[in-house]
């Protein structure tokens, strides 16, 4: 097993994988990674919307299911792209049935509820993966891996992770309901937190504001001692960006992760995620991982409030 989770495997008889969701995210990546396969194949399509769900199943070559249990007598494993007020509930069910499971970031819209999600997936001895994107990237894996190498010599001091562009402005995710009343925080912040802890060290403090126009800042402190700082913002109109940079005595590292983000991080994550589902084991981006996360913005968000 490798730090960031199983190996890739070719798996001969590929896992029947059962997707809950017929969003944007279902639509764009999910579906289209889950059925190429080779690990994979899209078994079964749920979803609250009927037919946007059926017509996803039938463009993936996918059983549409009439129901959430139907759909888990046809998979093995469990793909979740749905709001987070609603998937805790039905991910514990998964977990109860048996089937590993693949959750959408945030876990859950509150930290009750991703606690209790933690604790039933724990329980119930299910595999689990969280869809941190940027976990998955080679190049984002790679830089991370190299600023460990160079920390471990001369100590990153610092780093910034900036988010800011136009998504809740228009295109298919700014008719979000969650994301337009919980803003970037809750959408980008799981990502953000997520990478500058990896590259840091655990964040042991933050303070977080806004001033306002769809603009958070949080400052944060790392068990390293190191200090970071994230800016994120959806409805920014113009000079967009989404950077990770890491500052030292010995000078600075950055990367651009709107590049570094591509088809090949899915490709890693449904290969890990089928590995996970053939093999067992754990994984670095677990439900654990993020409840972790849960935690960071709940303190986040109580602040702005």
């Amino acid at each position: 097993m490798s730090e960031a989770g199983p190996e890739a495997m070719t798996v001969v008889e590929r896992v029947a994988v059962g997707l809950v969701g017929a969003g944007p995210w279902a639509e764009q990546v999910h579906a289209p990674v889950f059925a190429a396969g080779p690990e994979t194949r899209l078994a079964a399509v749920w979803a609250r919307r009927a037919e946007a769900g059926e017509a996803l199943a039938a463009r993936h070559g996918a059983a549409w299911c009439a129901s959430f249990d139907e759909l888990l007598d046809r998979c093995e494993a469990v793909v979740f792209a749905i709001a987070p007020e609603a998937q805790p509930a039905l991910a514990e069910r998964a977990a109860r049935a048996g089937k590993p499971v693949l959750l959408e970031k945030p876990i859950a819209d509150d930290l009750d509820a991703a606690r209790r999600l933690a604790e039933v997936v724990e329980a119930a001895g299910v595999g689990s993966m969280v869809t941190l994107s940027a976990r998955y990237a080679p190049r984002v894996r790679e830089f991370l891996a190299d600023a460990a190498s160079a920390g471990a010599g001369t100590p990153w001091r610092g780093g910034r992770l900036t988010c800011v562009n136009d998504a809740f402005l228009g295109g298919p995710f700014a008719a979000s309901p969650w994301r337009q009343a919980r803003g970037a925080i809750l959408d980008v912040g799981p990502h953000a937190f997520d990478l500058l802890s990896v590259a840091l060290g655990d964040i042991v403090a933050l303070r977080a504001d806004s001033p306002g126009a769809g603009w958070t800042v949080s400052q944060l402190v790392h068990a390293s001692g190191a200090v970071s700082q994230v800016v994120l913002c959806g409805t920014a109109e113009g000079g967009h960006r989404y950077g990770l940079e890491l500052y030292g005595s010995a000078g600075s590292v950055d990367l651009d992760l709107s590049t570094a983000i591509d088809g090949s991080a899915f490709a890693a994550l449904r290969s890990e995620f089928a590995g996970m589902v053939r093999l067992g084991g754990g994984h670095a981006c677990d439900v654990r991982r993020g409840l972790y996360l849960q935690e960071v913005i709940a303190e986040a968000e109580a602040q702005l409030a």
